[in-house]
């Protein structure tokens, strides 16, 4: 029973060392992954910081054109009036 059991257990052991390190392997390129993927968010975050930056400056300057626009036509609609 012995001469049996013990070749049985070493196949065990081979088969549990060999899934251990396919496990190792996995986890491995998983934080591979994971690590780019932090780096591929962050480059999002930044990209999207600049998106809204330019958003805030598109609206600024279209508060500005509004304003001036706004000045030019009370200018004209005063023109008109003394005419």
């Amino acid at each position: 029973m012995i001469e049996n059991t013990l070749p049985q257990l070493e196949q065990l052991i081979e088969k549990i060392i060999d899934k251990n390190n396919q496990l190792k392997s996995q986890v491995a390129e998983l934080i591979q992954q994971k690590a780019e993927l932090e780096q591929q968010k962050t480059l999002l975050i930044d990209e999207n910081e600049t998106f809204q930056l330019e958003a805030l400056e598109g609206e600024e300057k279209q508060k500005q054109t509004n304003n001036v626009l706004t000045a030019l036509l009370d200018k004209l609609q005063s023109a008109e009036e003394l005419s």
